[in-house]
């Protein structure tokens, strides 16, 4: 069991889980103090000096924290937003930025294929082999499920 756990902890996975959990939470702090301490209060002054941090709604006993919950909001946006711009980032280092094309293939070509693929087998013997099926996959990437225990003239 040790050495199962040795070799689970000794993944690259684990590691880097570990440090994005750790900077991910730095970054919370960062961005939480961004919004509490410089976004709030900018954004207060812009409505007549509203202090968003004290902010509350009562219904009788209970307390409705409207101004925290308008700081978290905030901060999940901006969280997602730092995240959605990091992800495009190392998308686009990687070359995920690139469209991909798909060819479209006629009837005839894929009958042309098959075809060539018949002629193959049959000058190479593999038609009168033991296995019932043998699946292909042609040049357009189609998948062709062939039965061989057809006989042959």
């Amino acid at each position: 069991m040790l050495s199962e756990f040795k070799q689970f902890i000794s993944r690259g996975n684990v590691f880097d889980l570990a440090v994005a959990v750790i900077i991910g939470s730095a970054f919370g702090q960062i961005v939480e103090s961004l919004v509490k301490d410089m976004m709030m209060p900018a954004i207060g002054s812009l409505f007549g000096g509203i202090n968003f941090e004290g902010l509350h709604l009562q219904i009788g006993a209970e307390v409705i924290e409207l101004g925290k919950f308008l700081g978290s909001l905030v901060d999940f946006l901006l969280i997602a937003m730092s995240v959605f711009l990091m992800i495009k980032v190392v998308n686009r280092l990687k070359g995920g930025d690139q469209t991909y094309k798909v060819k479209q293939t006629t009837n005839l070509e894929v009958l042309q294929e098959i075809r060539d693929i018949l002629k193959d087998d049959q000058r190479s013997g593999w038609i009168g082999k033991s296995s019932k099926t043998r699946d292909l996959l042609t040049k357009s990437g189609m998948k062709i499920q062939m039965r061989t225990d057809r006989k042959t003239k």
